[in-house]
């Protein structure tokens, strides 16, 4: 049985948006990735490994550990062999306590992907493939996240081409999440529900059509 890792924050853990409840397992787009593929023969197992409030390669202030970097290159090992680590990361990279744009997030995502590519795993398996999945952009952060995200929808101009050029520069796939879902009207940052299994159907239907990707699951 072939092995995807999610490496992601809070729009895969699950939270639902305004509060800080969890949907569950079938609910969520790891999830329902996996029952879909699973569902289509492609036998595999989706870990997650999704940290509410993880950034790309910047600390959080207020909470420890949010640093993506850190530890990434024993997560590979741990959970070796797997055949994709798909990373959705960078949203939290524009909270008001930062003063990043797309760039500088794009640039983090570079570091994690060379991390992930030379991490040191055990003799005789391969490195992972890597998905770089493009969060859905921000609106205007309301209710309990307006303080956090503010102008968080300002800072995310260039986003999806920056990722997709640092993909491409890396010789990793790219899934733009903004060409299928949107963040959630309620705090304009996670995602409601419905979104989820959208986001899960699409990215099956993406890695089922990419030859090089869907190979690596058989």
């Amino acid at each position: 049985m072939k092995q995807i890792l999610v490496y992601s924050d809070s729009l895969s853990w699950g939270i639902i948006p305004t509060t800080r409840q969890r949907l569950a397992f079938d609910e969520r787009w790891p999830g329902i990735l996996e029952t879909t593929l699973t569902g289509k023969n492609y036998p595999l197992r989706v870990i997650e490994n999704c940290l509410n409030g993880r950034r790309t390669v910047w600390d959080d202030p207020f909470k420890r550990g949010r640093n993506g970097l850190t530890g990434l290159e024993q997560v590979i090992e741990m959970h070796t062999p797997l055949a994709l680590v798909v990373l959705m990361l960078g949203s939290n990279d524009f909270q008001s306590i930062h003063n990043n744009n797309a760039w500088h997030s794009a640039q983090g995502l570079r570091t994690l992907i060379y991390t992930i590519q030379h991490a040191a795993i055990e003799p005789g398996y391969q490195h992972p493939q890597i998905l770089m999945v493009i969060p859905p952009l921000p609106q205007k952060a309301k209710k309990n996240m307006q303080e956090k995200f503010q102008g968080a929808e300002s800072k995310v101009s260039g986003l999806s081409e920056q990722y997709q050029r640092v993909a491409k520069e890396m010789n990793c796939r790219c899934f733009d999440a903004n060409q299928h879902i949107t963040t959630s009207k309620l705090d304009g940052i996670h995602l409601d529900k419905d979104q989820h299994e959208v986001l899960a159907k699409a990215l099956a239907d993406f890695l089922i059509t990419d030859n090089c990707l869907i190979e690596s699951l058989k």
